[in-house]
């Protein structure tokens, strides 16, 4: 089973050329500002735009439009303020810290990844690959999502208490993991090529786990990934048609447990506290919570890889053009 992975990103230090006005081609001719480079704490009275396969870095920078990441672009903001949303297109990258992004985050399909951290945003969208290679990333770390979180391919994780202030829905994503956080809605896992793992975390609505191949794990003690405790469902809780194993321990159910058509059939241990009870096929409960966590491999490489490079390469093309102001 692949490693589960996790953004760790190093800082950005710089990235391209220049930045210049320009008018976009609208209806209302309206000022767009085109990002390659380096900016800082300025307010940028219009739109933003980085042209594709260049990168712009921006540190306390204030945006009153709207922000378009176009295909192979990258974009690092640290300290920052975009009054609208935040558009990435394929092979483009967002990289968010200690920003306020007012509107929603949309990741085109085949959109290289999006990580968040000490940031606060609206809707958070990751669109299906469809017929594009690149599998897509979302990391979002001591963040507030204020609104829904829709991803429908890639890694995905929610980590070190991160809130969703509505629902979390996944279909097809290659995995969906929630750690240290709070999920105030409901939780939809489906379809998932190497499943979900949620720990110490809480999710007051309902939530739904269906079609995961690699398996579910809601708790400490299962095969996908480490983690310390279990966590608090505040409705119903429903597993149903995984393959790959399914593991429940150390978690409050304010509702019921449904595990049914899971190949093999769901553990779940004696720990568990399960107000409305547990329906469907299991194994036989346990109450071992012993050093089966310490085997199993903090899934975090690859993803730490993937990130780096993109953000290596963006060094690498600004140390070749040098700084510039917007």
């Amino acid at each position: 089973m692949p490693r589960r992975t996790v953004a760790k990103l190093a800082t950005v230090t710089a990235v391209v050329a220049a930045s210049v006005l320009a008018v976009a081609p609208s209806a209302h001719a309206d000022l767009v500002t085109y990002c390659i480079g380096t900016g800082g704490a300025v307010t940028v009275p219009n739109d933003l735009y980085v042209p594709a396969g260049e990168s712009c870095a921006l540190t306390g920078t204030t945006i009153t439009g709207n922000v378009n990441v176009a295909a192979g672009g990258n974009l690092v903001v640290t300290g920052g303020n975009v009054s609208g949303e935040v558009r990435v297109a394929a092979n483009g990258y967002l990289d968010a810290t200690d920003t306020t992004i007012n509107g929603q985050v949309v990741l085109a399909a085949g959109g290289y990844g999006a990580f968040l951290k000490d940031a606060r945003t609206g809707n958070v969208t990751v669109r299906p690959k469809g017929t594009t290679t690149i599998d897509s990333f979302l990391f979002v770390e001591e963040s507030t999502i204020a609104g829904t979180v829709n991803a429908g391919a890639g890694e995905v994780r929610l980590d070190r208490g991160t809130q969703a202030e509505r629902n979390l829905s996944s279909t097809g994503t290659y995995y969906t993991d929630v750690h240290d956080s709070f999920v105030d809605g409901t939780l939809s896992v489906l379809n998932s090529a190497t499943g979900s793992v949620v720990c110490g975390s809480a999710v007051r609505g309902r939530a739904t786990f269906a079609g995961n191949l690699g398996g579910v794990q809601l708790g400490p003690n299962g095969n996908l990934d480490s983690c310390a405790s279990g966590g608090y469902w505040g409705g119903d809780v429903s597993i149903t048609s995984t393959t790959g194993g399914v593991t429940v321990d150390d978690n409050i159910i304010n509702g019921q447990l449904t595990v049914t058509s899971n190949n093999p059939a769901a553990q779940v241990a004696a720990n568990n506290r399960i107000r409305g009870g547990v329906t469907g096929d299991q194994a036989a409960a346990t109450t071992n919570r012993s050093a089966r966590a310490a085997a199993v491999p903090d899934r975090e490489d690859a993803g730490d890889q993937r990130a780096e490079t993109r953000r290596t390469v963006a060094v690498q093309e600004a140390t070749a053009a040098g700084d510039a102001r917007l």
